[in-house]
């Protein structure tokens, strides 16, 4: 008998996306197994009034999970994988990355009116300087302001509290929580590039864990896992936590890996792009790095860390 306990935080999106990697792992474990789910408050959760950037980027909604996972005291943790910094703790590994959701950002507004519609100066809610940055290239004259809290806190500081006149969020998360028939606009890549591994789900285990290791085989996608590889060598190249304005987007194209990435100001000017294509994720990775180096990509990024801790 062993007692599989998935970590997990306690955002209602969190635990749905949790239930959906139990329900997946029902039919493989032994039949002595059991689940359960460990809700575990992050610092991410706690801190809910001061924008992401200036808490200190990097592992914000994970840390406390993977060191519940270091101490034994869960035995597998799911992540929403744009959350994870670019490196991990040692004796901890990916014992699966799930097949992608939708990648993309969408945007919900009061009145329904999408992006290019949004009156000036109209003020859209966002929680990241890779959106703020991107959309603010589209539109500099609208009005980007930092909101936190979890979907459900967010869409009241909008449609009650009248906070804002739109949001732009994740369609991964919208999909999973049913809210589909709230979106206003699905944004296209070319207008909103995503986060680093947004639409996938990271399971956390611990390397020496061997039987979990091989159960979680069984939710794990490869071709999932390639383009993630590919864009995350690209956001470690950077040291880049999801909190700066760095985006990467890659797919699978028959063989190969398309790889699309930006490094922007949050002010949406400069704004750097890039592209490479390969068979190798790692090499994809580092291919884009290079060119958006080349492009003084290192130089902004150290300007804004600058700014935003000064």
């Amino acid at each position: 008998m062993r007692t599989v306990v998935i970590g997990t935080r306690r955002s209602e999106l969190a635990v749905t996306q949790t239930q959906w990697v139990m329900n997946q792992l029902q039919g493989q474990l032994p039949s002595s197994w059991e689940m359960k789910q460990e809700r575990i408050v992050t610092k991410g959760d706690q801190i809910l009034n001061v924008t992401l950037s200036k808490v200190g980027g990097k592992g914000l909604f994970v840390k406390e999970i993977e060191q519940a996972l270091l101490d034994g005291r869960i035995d597998l943790a799911v992540h929403s994988m744009k959350d994870m910094p670019a490196e991990m703790p040692k004796g901890l590994t990916f014992g699966a990355i799930t097949e992608r959701e939708d990648a993309r950002d969408c945007l919900i507004s009061r009145t329904g009116a999408r992006l290019e519609e949004l009156p000036q100066g109209a003020i859209v809610g966002t929680s990241s300087l890779r959106r703020q940055a991107q959309i603010l290239a589209l539109r500099p004259d609208l009005d980007v302001k930092p909101v936190r809290g979890n979907l459900q806190t967010r869409m009241k500081k909008m449609m009650d509290e009248k906070q804002f006149d739109a949001l732009v969020l994740a369609q991964a998360g919208i999909n999973r929580l049913g809210w589909e028939e709230k979106v206003t606009q699905v944004l296209i890549e070319e207008k909103m590039l995503p986060a680093v591994g947004q639409g996938a789900l990271a399971v956390q285990c611990r390397e020496d864990d061997h039987e979990i290791i091989e159960i979680l085989k069984s939710v794990h996608d490869e071709k999932t896992a390639a383009a993630i590889q590919a864009e995350r060598v690209f956001l470690h190249a950077f040291e880049g936590g999801c909190h700066l304005p760095i985006a990467g987007h890659a797919v699978r194209e028959g063989g190969e890996i398309r790889l699309r990435g930006l490094v922007a100001d949050p002010s949406g000017s400069p704004l750097l792009q890039g592209e490479a294509k390969g068979t190798d994720p790692a090499e994809v990775g580092r291919t884009l790095t290079s060119e958006l180096m080349d492009k003084g990509a290192r130089e902004l990024l150290n300007q804004v860390k600058e700014e935003i801790e000064g």
